[in-house]
């Protein structure tokens, strides 16, 4: 097995002593380093593989630019713009395996940027004194991103903080050694749903797509799922996606916390991938457990799922409103969108003599969708569950033909 290369990212002029001996332990390990100094004001104590001048240069700048700026926070956006450009630049080149970041909030926030910027399966570690903190937003994180908390190193070095670093430098290695990248072998397919209880189709629809020789990957539609399958789409990951969970839309439109970014249903159209659609689970809203429901939900009740998540459902002028943003987001697509509207219902609760049973709402819905979703976008309309295998023997029915007409690259 060949040796990994680690890139070491953070500004060297102020945590030389850090960096360094996280170097050295991924050398003890038997692995190699690449070093890049995103510092500004200061230099290292010797020389880095790439330089805080090339980091600039990246972005189309200079490190006097940086410091004539006379803003921090201007000049460390400029070095977060080149280290992402350089870090996927050289990953590209197969420079390195795997990238462990240090900062505070400066470092962490270039740090973001580097790992944004690098794809799925590459091993992506931050050592911040920030990790895990409510300043970090969701939509900041990367699919597979790793955090770890730098404690006690806000200057220096000591015991405390050596634990945090030498966990990451080994942490990294690991990953980098027994890592195994996203394959390219089988055309693959993005699905959303939510749990396999609220959303059973999956179950149906998998194994059939599988046997017709495609990989599918299902994604968990509670925020970070949604933002992992929006980044895939964006970079032109999939074949098709069949985006049957659509909970992360109706919460961002409320406020909530639970989204899945503010382009969610928007990448995989503008990357020319044919989509799927169905609302699956678009009558509930959640919240985060800790999160303070906004005034205008107040007065109605919400079950807390557990201590992370609280759940409500939509009302009838709410369900109209993501309606209509569904088929706005998906008019801008470039590529074919077919959306299947199950007229049963949407999720396994809202049956007949179920908690969310709600028939007036979901009338509104559905009426509301067969007025916006005007050509080029498809509607079909099923007597069926979402739930039933009416609804999964349909969308394989669209996807057939899809393949047979070439819309579905494989």
């Amino acid at each position: 097995m060949s040796k990994k290369t680690i890139l070491i990212v953070g500004t060297y002029d102020t945590k030389d002593d850090e960096l360094n001996y996280m170097a050295t332990r991924i050398s003890a390990m038997g692995g190699n380093v690449l070093s890049m100094d995103v510092s500004v004001l200061g230099d290292p104590t010797s020389p880095c593989n790439i330089s805080k001048h090339e980091v600039a240069e990246a972005a189309d700048s200079s490190i006097q630019a940086a410091i004539d700026s006379g803003d921090e926070n201007t000049a460390m956006q400029i070095m977060a713009t080149g280290a992402a450009a350089l870090a996927s630049r050289l990953h590209d080149k197969g420079k390195f395996d795997g990238v462990v970041i240090l900062g505070g909030t400066m470092g962490t926030d270039l740090a973001l940027d580097v790992c944004q910027a690098l794809p799925l399966g590459v091993p992506k570690y931050i050592v911040s004194t920030v990790s895990f903190s409510p300043l970090i937003p969701p939509d900041r994180l990367s699919a597979d991103i790793q955090m770890i908390l730098w404690a006690g190193g806000l200057y220096g070095l000591n015991s405390i903080c050596k634990s945090s670093l030498s966990q990451a430098a080994g942490a990294v290695l690991g990953a980098a050694t027994a890592v195994e990248p996203p394959g390219n072998d089988k055309p693959l397919i993005g699905m959303t749903s939510l749990g396999s209880s609220c959303l059973s189709y999956m179950k149906l629809i998998k194994p059939e797509l599988e046997a017709r020789g495609y990989e599918v990957a299902i994604f968990h539609a509670t925020g970070m799922g949604g933002m992992a399958y929006e980044s895939i789409a964006k970079n032109g990951g999939f074949c098709c996606v069949m985006d049957f969970a659509l909970p992360e839309l109706g919460n961002l439109l409320a406020g909530s916390v639970v989204h899945g970014g503010a382009d969610r249903m928007l990448n995989a159209g503008a990357s020319g991938i044919p989509q799927l659609i169905a609302p699956g689970c678009l009558d509930l809203i959640d919240f985060a457990g800790w999160q303070e429901i906004p005034d205008k939900y107040s007065d109605r009740p919400f079950h807390a799922h557990n201590r992370l998540i609280k759940s409500s459902a939509l009302n009838e002028q709410e369900r109209r409103q993501t309606a209509r943003e569904i088929a706005d987001r998906l008019q801008q697509s470039a590529a074919p969108a077919h959306v299947i509207l199950p007229n049963g219902g949407i999720e396994e609760w809202d049956r007949p003599g179920d908690v969310a049973h709600d028939p007036d709402g979901l009338a509104a819905f559905l009426d509301e969708m067969r007025s916006s979703i005007k050509p080029p976008l498809q509607l079909t309309e099923i007597d069926a569950h979402i739930n039933d295998q009416l609804f999964a023997d349909t969308a394989l029915e669209i996807f057939d033909q899809w393949v047979a007409d070439g819309t579905v690259k494989t």
